[in-house]
Formats: structure tokens, C-alpha cells, sequence
């Protein structure tokens, strides 16, 4: 991988959040446990919590079976950071919270926002935060997948992080509402222009070793430049390379997104599936359908259960200092032909196997088996992909 020069990160939000930390008088240093509880926050005598938490991981992709008819192969293989995402916050319980973050391998913002609490009218935040459409994106953590990479239809569906403002209410039994106003783009400069997108979460089983988990979302955006382009890397996202894209579509007037999200959770037992859709409304030329799901299993084979939190699966807690193992198995299939836009069909086979050494190192490994049909060219590359992460 060729290597780049970028700016120096800009870190106004990120000093303000250090500066405050430095200036609250902190409570004796926690014992430091390699496997256990880190010591990366502190509460103040007012009650106030200041923190770090961050997101680390090192990957290895390899590339077989990807030969094009000129003999060359189509991807190069790789290894490097995928993520140096870290974040500072200041909370104070049940009333607000202020957290900026930072991915130092990609020099991007990413998640920064002030959040109000409330058990009365639900929580509201404003900043830049992911976009719902797409549960594996939208809700699960970077850090937290069962598998090292989204499925071919999120990748494809969701929009990323944007700035707006948005509503959460947790309070009604069984259920998760929320919606959303992003206008302006993101913190990056990319992305100029207004979404409107809520998600309902519906549990009618939920306790900490079973979760029924039945969702929808949706999503209607209006981007300032009038371009859409629908596209997937092949579930190994070191490489730039797309075997599935639409280009650019012209003269889009509106992107509507829709997502239907389903999970069951029983003891060690995680199964979990999305259909999502999305549509651009053109001004120009015929309107473009593309649609899209997966459905993945997970065994936490030393018997432990992933927890579950406000609509979203989190990382296994291993019971013992050897840790948690994990073997999963997931579909997903992606079709972006419709009408003359050829934008190509694409199905993936991952296998996973994860290891997780206490509450901050998780160890990866992905087989993906990937499918590809695009105009004339059929490509089925196999694809070897190992992570390295710690999380705090």
C-alpha cells in the first residue's frame, strides 16, 4: 500500500476535553489489570466523569483466485492500521455528555457530539454521529462485529456519520425510537447536503441471556451535488477495489434508504439477518432500485452470551483469563443491476473465528468467498483476512 502525506489533524474539541480532564481532581489510580478493568477514566469531586476510550486494529488481507483475463491480479495484497480511532469525553450521569473522536490511521473525525439526557421526553444529541439506516453499521460498533468487516448490503446502504441532530426514546417497555435531522455534510467536508431518518426497535424478549430484536429503518436524503454512487468493497476493506459498483448517477434528486433488521439471541446462540433497499430518484434518466441482505450465525463456543444494549449487540465479556472463542458463519448478497445501470451482482461466504482475551484484545480471522458478476467480467475471488485490535 502506497504510502500518503496528510495535514496535521485538527484537535480543538479533543484539547478543549483534555484540558478539562487535567483541571478536575481525580480519585487514587485504579489497580491495573492487563486482562480486567482499565484505568482510563476518572470521576471528579462534583461527579463529573472524564475518559478515554478508543479502537485499535492492525489487518492482514490476502488475495487468491482474482486473476483477470490478462493474467494480473486484481487485488494486491495487504497488510496495515485499518483503525486508530480515539476519543476523549466528559459525562455526568443521567444528565449530559460531551465526547470527540479521531482516527489517526485515516486522519478523519469520527463520532463528536454533546448529548442531553432525559428519562422524561428521551435523549437528544447534537454533532456528528453514524446514520441508522443499516443496523451492522448504524448501531453496532466498529470494535464489536462479529466479523471483521459489513456485510456486502450495509457497505453499500449506509450512509457513514453526518452532522444533525437527533431524538432517542428508551422509556416506552420493549421498544427503541429514534429519529434524525442531518444537514451540511460531515466534519470532513464530504457530503454536503439533508437527510431526514428514523429507526424503531421493537423487543419483545429481552433479558441477559435471551433477545428477540425486531427493527426498521429508513431514510430520505437530498445531496447538494445531485450524485449518487451505490458500491461495495468485497467484505475486506484494506483494498479500494469494488467488484459491484453502480458509478456515478447523475441528475439524483433524492436517495431513499429502508432497512428491516431482525436478531435472536438464546445463551451462546447469536442469529441476525438485515434486508435493506436503497433507490435514487432521478431527474435525468431513469430511477435506480438496488437491494441487498445478509444472514449471519455466531457460537460463543466457551458458553458466554453477548450483552445487549439500546438496540445493539456489544463485544463477548469472557468468564475466565483463557477468554471467549467464537466461530461464525455469514450470507450476503448484493444486487446493483436495474435497468441500464449495470452496476453488477455479488454474493459472499465468510467464516470467522474469534478470540477474545479479556475485556480489551480481540484477535480476528475471516475466510470470505466471494462471488462477483459485472458486465462481462466474473470474478470469485478467496479472501484469507486476520485483525489485531484492542479496544477500550
Amino acid at each position: 500500500m502506497k504510502s500518503r502525506n496528510y495535514a496535521t489533524a485538527p484537535f480543538p474539541a479533543l484539547l478543549l476535553l483534555g484540558i478539562a480532564s487535567t483541571t478536575a481532581p481525580a480519585k487514587p489510580a485504579l489497580a491495573y489489570d492487563l486482562l480486567g478493568d482499565w484505568p482510563t477514566k476518572f470521576k471528579s469531586g462534583s461527579g463529573i466523569e472524564y475518559g478515554t476510550r478508543g479502537t485499535i486494529q492492525y489487518d492482514l488481507n490476502h488475495f487468491s483466485g482474482d486473476r483477470l483475463p490478462n493474467g494480473q491480479p486484481r487485488f494486491a495484497d495487504l497488510e496495515t492500521w485499518r483503525r486508530k480511532e480515539t476519543y476523549l469525553y466528559a459525562r455526568k450521569s443521567g444528565a449530559w455528555e460531551l465526547a470527540a473522536g479521531y482516527d489517526f490511521h485515516s486522519h478523519l473525525w469520527v463520532d463528536a457530539y454533546f448529548r442531553l439526557f432525559s428519562k422524561n421526553i428521551g435523549d437528544f444529541r447534537v454533532g456528528q454521529f453514524k446514520t441508522p439506516v443499516g443496523f451492522e453499521e448504524g448501531a453496532v460498533g466498529s470494535g464489536a462485529t462479529t466479523f471483521m468487516e459489513r456485510a456486502l448490503p450495509v457497505q453499500a446502504v449506509n450512509q457513514g456519520r453526518r452532522v444533525g441532530l437527533d431524538w432517542t426514546y428508551e422509556q416506552a417497555p420493549g421498544w427503541l425510537l429514534n429519529a434524525a435531522l442531518f444537514s451540511g455534510g460531515d466534519l470532513n467536508g464530504d457530503n454536503d447536503g439533508t437527510t431526514w431518518a428514523a429507526r424503531a426497535v421493537f423487543n419483545p424478549v429481552k433479558n441477559d441471556t435471551a433477545v428477540v430484536h425486531l427493527g426498521l429503518a429508513g431514510s430520505v436524503e437530498q445531496r447538494d451535488d445531485e450524485v449518487a454512487r451505490i458500491r461495495a468493497r468485497p467484505e475486506a476493506n484494506l483494498t479500494s477495489v469494488r467488484l459491484v459498483d453502480t458509478g456515478n448517477l447523475s441528475g439524483t434528486d433524492q436517495i431513499t434508504r429502508t432497512g428491516l433488521e431482525a436478531a435472536w439471541l438464546r445463551g451462546p446462540l447469536l442469529l441476525q439477518g438485515e434486508f435493506l433497499t436503497i433507490n435514487a430518484s432521478r431527474r435525468t434518466a431513469r430511477d435506480f432500485t438496488g437491494e441487498g441482505a445478509y444472514l449471519s450465525a455466531s457460537w460463543v463456543l466457551t458458553g458466554e452470551a453477548r450483552p445487549y444494549k439500546s438496540g445493539a449487540f456489544g463485544n463477548v465479556k469472557p468468564r475466565n483469563k483463557a477468554g471467549a472463542v467464537e466461530v461464525g458463519l455469514r450470507y450476503s448478497t448484493l444486487d446493483l443491476n436495474d435497468g441500464v445501470i449495470a452496476g453488477g451482482k455479488q454474493h459472499d461466504w465468510t467464516l470467522g473465528l474469534n478470540w477474545y482475551l479479556g475485556q480489551h484484545f480481540k484477535l480476528q480471522a475471516n475466510y470470505v468467498r466471494a462471488f462477483s458478476n459485472r458486465g462481462t467480467l466474473a470474478l470469485d475471488p478467496k479472501v484469507t483476512e486476520l485483525r489485531a485490535q484492542i479496544h477500550f
